[in-house]
Order: structure tokens, then sequence, then C-alpha cells
């Protein structure tokens, strides 16, 4: 089971807080570190591995953001309390620092749970992020607005922020804040796709066969079976055309169906980060998400491959009656030529 949990790392007592420049200095140590962690053993010997983290650094202190895989949440917290410890005490340059909250906020089941539903139920969302403190959820958002300027392919308009207009319910910051939300996702899904590519690789079988998968497990389900090793290879081929896409000053619409389902998967991952930022509730994710939409898609028909098979069977896709919806044109750019070489290999069907 994946865990998402929070830690707070605190300075030694009678330490002043903490200047720009140690703040940048504190964050690229700490996230060095933890880079080198390929696993964690916990205090009873449990095996705890690391999938993917975020630090943030404010006056006070650090807050680590960490995704792990464990077997259940206690270990995923004792786990995690004991290895941080253990690195804050060899880390020379921290000295005195020690590790304060430290506890899961959320399973990977309640974020799908959270976040899977249609942005119509967004007011259902009760998953609760953990009780952050001011300081902790101000070096988030900071962080969000930091990433928000890589996204040069949407402007505050892409969601909804209107400057000639007084009473727009979408500021220029809650615009900025998702763009950076967008950014932090984009970086998160890069990674669990990796991971989801040497899971099948090891597995030598589709997603319909694997659990432990982040990502193909949020595209349609209908077609899990055909969701092998070279699938997720040229999935995450497209998703990297994508973030370069998203990093240029210009934009349009998603170049093939599987970029669509990619951009679609990455609303979601952004989601979370706005999520564990506590910003949900505050920011009108309803008028956001529709001026996004409007904005990145030229139509929303590969929500349609979302939709349960009827009663005729799988096989009545084919009414869908709309190009690039077979899943054998997932990958045919909408246009002339190939978007890249290596999604010219033909997927097996069987």
């Amino acid at each position: 089971m994946e865990y998402q949990l929070t830690a707070d790392l605190i300075p030694a007592d009678g330490t002043p807080d903490l200047d720009p420049l140690q703040r940048h200095g504190v964050a690229a140590l700490l996230d060095e570190r933890l880079d080198l962690l390929a696993g964690i053993e916990g205090p009873d010997g449990v095996e705890v591995e690391p999938l993917d983290h975020r630090v943030a650094v404010h006056p006070g202190g650090a807050v680590i953001t960490w995704l792990v895989d464990a077997p259940a949440l206690s270990f995923a917290e004792d786990a995690a309390r004991h290895v941080l410890g253990e690195m804050l005490e060899q880390t020379e340059l921290l000295p005195g620092w020690t590790v304060g909250r430290c506890e899961v906020i959320a399973s990977d089941d309640d974020l799908e749970a959270a976040l899977g539903a249609p942005a119509d139920d967004a007011d259902d969302e009760d998953v609760d992020p953990g009780e952050l403190t001011d300081e902790e959820i101000d070096a988030l958002r900071a962080e969000l607005l930091r990433s928000a300027p890589t996204l040069a392919a949407f402007g505050p308009e892409a969601f909804g922020h209107r400057a000639d207009d007084p009473d727009c319910p979408v500021s220029a910051e809650a615009a900025a804040l998702v763009a950076g939300a967008f950014v932090q996702g984009m970086e998160i899904l890069t990674d669990e796709l990796f991971a989801d590519v040497q899971e099948l690789d090891d597995a030598e079988a589709s997603a319909s066969e694997v659990e432990a998968l982040s990502v193909l497990n949020q595209l349609p389900q209908r077609y899990a079976d055909h969701y092998g090793p070279l699938f997720a290879k040229q999935f995450l081929v497209v998703s990297a055309i994508l973030g370069h896409r998203l990093a240029q000053p210009t934009w349009t619409p998603p170049l093939c169906t599987a970029e669509a389902l990619a951009l679609h998967v990455l609303k979601s991952e952004a989601g979370v980060q706005l999520h564990l930022a506590n910003l949900l509730d505050e920011l009108p994710m309803k008028e956001i998400l529709a001026a996004f939409d409007r904005h990145a898609f030229a139509d929303m028909d590969h929500e349609r491959l979302y939709e349960l098979p009827s009663e005729a069977g799988e096989d009545d896709i084919d009414l869908l009656g709309t190009p690039g919806l077979d899943f054998d044109e997932w990958f045919l750019p909408r246009g002339h030529g190939v978007l890249h070489p290596y999604l010219a290999v033909e997927q097996p069907l069987e």
C-alpha cells in the first residue's frame, strides 16, 4: 500500500530563523540525502520503499512530504521517523535538528477516492490532509508559486483568471498556485510512470494482473489487459512529450489520444498537490478546471473511454464513432507524420 506522509524537521533550540540562502541550502541538502535512499528499514526490520519526496523549507524548519510503499500505515510512520532521525544524526551541517510530527496524511486509496470523482463532486471532498501548521502550509504554497512559471504553455487566463474583471472568482494567485501544482504533478507523474514500467517489465504482465501501479491504473480500466510493458514505455514517451510542450510558450491541444489521457491524469496529480497544501477548499476548483479544459483540449472525447462497457460488451467500442478512440489509434498523431519513432511500434492486442 502506498502512503503519503508529512514530517517536520525542527532546528536546534535557539537557532535563529533561516534566511533565504540558508533555506535554499537546507532544501538542497535534504533533497540530496533523500535521493540516496533506495530503501528504508524500520526499527523492527520491516522494509519500506520510498517512491517520491518533496522538501519545503520555511524560516522555522523544513517539511518533507513523502510517498512510500509500506505493508501498513504504522510501519510507514515508524520507518520514516526512524530513518529521518538517523539521517539528521549523520548530517553534520544540521547539528541538533530533530524530527517532529511524522504521520501519514493519506493512503493511495484515500487519494483515489478523493480525486477520482468528477469535478462536480469536488464539494464532497472529505479526506483530511492532516493538521498542518500555518508555516507548513505557507511553505507548501510558496513552493507551488515558485514552480508556476515553468508552466509556460498556460497563462492565468487558462485557469479562469480575468485581469479586467474585478469580480472574477479566480485570482491571479489562485491561477499561479494551480499552475505550480501542474508542474509538481508532472514531476511525480514521470517518476511514477518509470516505476510502472519497471513493475510491468518485472512481472512480464499487463496492468490487469499487477496491483502496484500508480499511473496506468488511472487510465480507462476497460483496456487494462492491453497495458503491458510496451504500452507503459510508449505512454512514458507521450508524457515526456507533454511535459516538454507544457514548458513551451505556446500550446496546441493534445497531439494524440494518449496525450489527452496523460493530461487527464496530470489534472488528478495536480489535485493531489493542491490537496496536500490544504487548497482544495479555498480555490474555486470547478471554475478553474472548466476553464482549463476549454483552453487545453480541443474536445473531451477521451473522457468517453472511461464509460463502462454496455451490455453488448467491450467490442462495441467502434460505436463511439470518433477517430482516435480505438485502442490501436491512441498513439496516432492528430495530423500527419509521427510524434516519436518509438510510438510507431505496434501494440500487441492479445
